[in-house]
């Protein structure tokens, strides 16, 4: 089987990595459309000269050579963008956060039940980092024993004048906790080997940023499940003398022992990305960790093909979204 995928939306940077990573695993990329002409689209005709641009979706979604849709629409349309994809027979992926409300994540369990479609979310945080991918396999290997904790951050820069509107919509984006800690609540529930947990606490709030009311430029949150503890933070504080966009880390910890990730910087001077620190009773090493690869793009293309859950568990996106919607709700709620 030849894998052949299409995009509807590509509001968000996330597309090129999405499309770029499908074509690496052996996917052809046969159109593209999306709602206006957002700022990425001079970008993403750079990256993708000879993909042709469609002025109207329905001439993808109705084209049964297509598997897969990507979707990098502005977040409050994702959903139903991805709903009616998987009623024309496409699998998804999706960039996070895979909706905005708890009402869209209903309509969406609903609409996989009734297709047998796929809808998967691509946590770049995760899938398109090497580093994570060796933090897996020493995990598995019982580097550091039984996994009791994660501590995931998740700052980015804010780059102002780059920004659409929509950026500064809550209602748009979703809020902070359902956007950006999405990621850490994947990790948490994938590194724990959890499949629910409880929110103990979460919080946003804007402190730096008074003139843009629908802006949430802090959050957290805290978690535990049977089988571990979980705390994140995310932000959008970058300072701009850090060399990219944000020092995102993640701290895995073991009863024999630890890992940390810093995974796109290493402050610490270090140069290049995928940084891991392991510690246990027998070493004590930092490792480049940047040829590990990044299964997960393989891995979907093969679910599509044989109908498995390797690349990412139905459930486990399922579940991820409604923890972060439910943190978002909780924290505002709070005030």
């Amino acid at each position: 089987m030849s894998l052949r995928f299409a995009a509807l939306g590509i509001d968000h940077r996330h597309i090129f990595g999405m499309a770029g990573n499908m074509m690496d695993a052996g996917g052809e990329f046969t159109g593209w459309w999306t709602e206006g002409s957002p700022d990425t689209q001079d970008g993403f005709v750079k990256r993708f000269p000879d993909i042709p641009h469609v002025a109207d979706k329905a001439g993808l979604l109705e084209d049964p050579s297509i598997d897969l849709i990507l979707i990098s629409s502005v977040p409050r349309d994702r959903a139903a963008l991805a709903i009616a994809a998987m009623e024309a027979g496409k699998d998804v992926m999706v960039d996070k956060p895979g909706c905005t409300t708890l009402e869209q994540l209903e309509e969406i369990k609903a609409c996989v039940a009734r297709t047998g479609r796929i809808w998967s979310i691509d946590f770049s945080e995760r899938f398109e980092v090497p580093c994570v991918t060796k933090a897996t396999q020493l995990v598995a290997e019982g580097a550091i024993g039984k996994v009791v904790q994660t501590m995931g951050t998740g700052p980015h820069r804010l780059n102002r004048p780059l920004r659409p509107d929509w950026f500064f919509e809550r209602e748009a984006y979703g809020g902070i906790l359902t956007d950006i800690a999405s990621h850490q609540i994947d990790q948490f529930l994938f590194f724990t080997g959890s499949t629910d947990a409880e929110i103990t606490m979460a919080s946003v709030g804007n402190y730096a940023n008074p003139g843009d009311p629908g802006l949430q430029d802090f959050g957290e949150i805290a978690l535990r499940s049977p089988q571990g503890h979980g705390y994140i933070r995310v932000d959008w504080y970058t300072p701009d003398a850090l060399p990219n966009w944000g020092d995102g880390r993640l701290t895995i910890l073991g009863t024999e022992g630890y890992i940390e990730l810093r995974k796109y910087v290493d402050v610490g001077g270090r140069d290049g990305t995928d940084h891991l620190v392991l510690v246990n009773g027998d070493r004590c090493e930092n490792i480049d960790a940047s040829d590990a690869g990044i299964p997960y793009f393989a891995r979907l293309a093969a679910d599509i093909r044989d109908r498995t859950e390797t690349a990412m568990p139905q459930a486990h996106a399922f579940k991820v979204m409604e923890l972060g919607l439910k943190a978002q709700a909780l924290a505002e709620a709070r005030g």
